[in-house]
């Protein structure tokens, strides 16, 4: 993440991790980066709450979404390639309430 922000032309961060989120902007900050000079990149529908309150601080929020014919295998496949995807999946899913609004992690 370190090469990628400090070297890279526009770098997209592809992380649902919270710790990851959060040494992203501690590292740009130290590095007197804007919000602007890279973005964060997650899964359509995957911690909506922590997209939100990135985008709420400014910072760029692209969202990715599988789709066509071979989005369920693309899937499978990469629960496979990282069992611990299954659990973090679920765990995403606790940070949604019932009625489908969000909770924003506000810092």
């Amino acid at each position: 993440m370190r090469t990628l922000v400090r070297d890279g032309t526009h770098p997209a961060v592809a992380t649902h991790d919270p710790p990851m989120v959060d040494a992203c902007r501690a590292y740009a900050d130290e590095r007197g980066l804007t919000a602007e000079a890279f973005e964060f990149q997650m899964l359509y529908g995957v911690r909506r709450d922590l997209q939100a309150a990135l985008r709420d601080q400014g910072y760029r929020v692209r969202l990715y979404l599988p789709f066509g014919r071979e989005w369920f295998p693309y899937f499978m496949r990469r629960l496979g390639e990282r069992p611990a995807n299954v659990l973090f999946i679920v765990k995403s899913l606790g940070h949604e309430q019932a009625d489908g609004s969000r909770r924003l992690a506000r810092r």
